[in-house]
């Protein structure tokens, strides 16, 4: 293989890293306040980020389609209650054409280094293949769900069937009358199980911990009501607004895990009449407060547990030998292919990126696993730095649209303020971080994500580092507006 070319750095306002949803509502906001010099650099070929890499059998949002949107760009379109894959790939899709940011885009530049000079006032970017940007603004639109977590299983490199993540799928790879195995029971795993279980001849789901879940209110939506909404986006607006306020009142349970108790009895229910057999429904049966980790919603993944074809196997995996998964209990189970639906290591999405501040500090070393930021969007040590869907923003109970776009009205007032203002940096004050950060987790200690399980949510010391302790409103009023006083300008 040849090594990369460098090339003489492009000078430009902004660099943008990713081209899911994150970076092109950077892109979009840029444009539309005249700024033109910036370019973005996605590692695919395609923009869609998470929606494009994962493309398994059953893939769609959790979230309701309307809420799924970006707030200035409605799709009267969507077919369904609950977006597909497919239609989520393609809104994105149009949203970059619409928009004129293609021109902006570069595909296959997968960014390998991020330095800040000092001196210049200028973030020194450089891509694998060897091009290279300066930058007065570093944006990282990167997502937290696109490092996929493979788990540390004794003997997985020496199976000789075919294996593969769910953010990975094989669709070369015929699933038809063949014997697998699929690790993992979150969030992917019951959309696309459902989906292979009557395809394959036998399918043995290795479960380490149930989850809680709750019917999904999914439905068509008719070509009537799309065509309504296309004419009235009032109508539309409407709908979402109310969307987003029922949503937004399910964050009382998540901050006060007492609350939770009323809201079990539901997803318990809709256990028991989905599933009848008693010794399988206790072992589908969460023992740990709901809501601790992800709480998922489906309709078909019970019934896809009662087919006669599906094993659910609850013993711990001890290893992986050349033929299939061997559990605790002695139990070899062979099979043809394994599946992994073992998530994202979400506290971990910046470890592929070298991104270097000042005094030479790289910042998954600064971190060590305990991330810190003001408002999850900039980070002490690293002037101009802007991150999108940072640690501290996810949600549990509504659209982490509605978060990109506030995070992004407050970085692009940042940018604007280094223009403006004719600074060569903005960096955020220590102690306001400091301050930002205890209160963060004050507030996340008494939440439900820190009340006894081990979730993805958390980084290695049990903290649940990823996310927003609080109601979306509080973090839009919080974010509304950019207070210079937060922050150390250097002209």
């Amino acid at each position: 293989m040849s090594e990369p070319v460098a090339t003489s750095p492009r000078d430009v306002d902004v660099v943008i890293v990713g081209a899911g949803f994150s970076g092109l509502c950077m892109a979009i906001q840029l444009r539309r306040v005249g700024i033109r010099e910036f370019v973005v650099l996605e590692k695919a070929d395609r923009v869609g980020g998470t929606w494009r890499d994962n493309t398994y059998p059953g893939a769609a949002c959790d979230i309701p389609s309307h809420l799924y949107s970006y707030s200035f760009e409605q799709n009267p379109g969507w077919t369904r209650a609950f977006p597909l894959q497919t239609e989520i790939q393609s809104y994105l899709e149009r949203c970059a054409d619409k928009y004129d940011v293609r021109r902006h885009i570069r595909f296959g530049a997968e960014v390998e280094a991020a330095v800040f000079d000092v001196a210049a006032g200028r973030w020194r970017v450089r891509t694998k293949s060897g091009e290279s940007f300066r930058a007065r603004a570093l944006v990282l639109g990167n997502g937290a769900l696109h490092l996929p977590a493979y788990p540390d299983l004794a003997g997985l490199d020496s199976f000789t069937g075919t294996t593969f993540h769910s953010a990975r799928w094989n669709h070369d790879y015929d699933l038809s009358q063949k014997t697998v195995a699929v690790i993992g029971t979150g969030a992917s795993a019951i959309q696309f199980v459902p989906q292979i279980a009557p395809r394959v001849q036998r399918l043995h789901l290795f479960q380490r911990t149930p989850a809680w879940i709750v019917p999904k209110p999914d439905h068509a939506i008719g070509e009537v009501a799309r065509s309504v909404y296309a004419r009235v986006p009032a109508l539309q607006r409407l709908v979402r607004n109310g969307l987003y306020w029922q949503h937004e009142a399910r964050a009382f349970a998540f901050l006060r895990p007492q609350l939770m108790r009323l809201v079990e009895p539901l997803a318990r229910k809709h256990l028991t009449r989905q599933i009848a057999d008693p010794e399988l429904r206790s072992r589908l049966s969460p023992d740990y407060r709901m809501g601790c980790k992800r709480v998922l919603i489906s309709n078909d993944f019970y019934p896809a547990m009662t087919r006669p074809n599906v094993e659910l196997v609850t013993d711990p995996i001890d290893r992986v030998e050349p033929t299939g998964v061997r559990t605790q209990d002695g139990v070899l189970r062979q099979v043809d292919a394994i599946i992994l639906g073992t998530g994202f290591r979400a506290t971990d999405y910046l470890s592929a990126l070298r991104i270097v501040g000042n005094g030479g500090v790289e910042l998954n070393e600064h971190w060590r696993g305990k991330p810190e930021t003001y408002l999850g969007i900039t980070v002490s040590g690293f002037p101009n730095l802007y991150l999108l869907m940072g640690p501290g923003t996810g949600l549990g109970h509504n659209s982490m649209i509605f978060m990109i776009e506030a995070q992004v009205r407050y970085a692009l007032q940042c940018i604007l303020a280094l223009r403006d203002h004719g600074l060569r940096a903005l960096d955020v004050r220590p102690d306001v971080q400091s301050a930002f950060a205890s209160e963060l987790y004050e507030q996340l200690g008494r939440t439900v994500w820190s009340s006894g399980c081990k979730s993805w949510y958390q980084t290695a010391d049990g903290r649940a580092a990823a996310l927003w302790p609080g109601f979306t409103v509080s973090y839009w009023l919080r974010t509304r507006q950019l207070d210079l006083r937060d922050y150390q300008p250097v002209v």
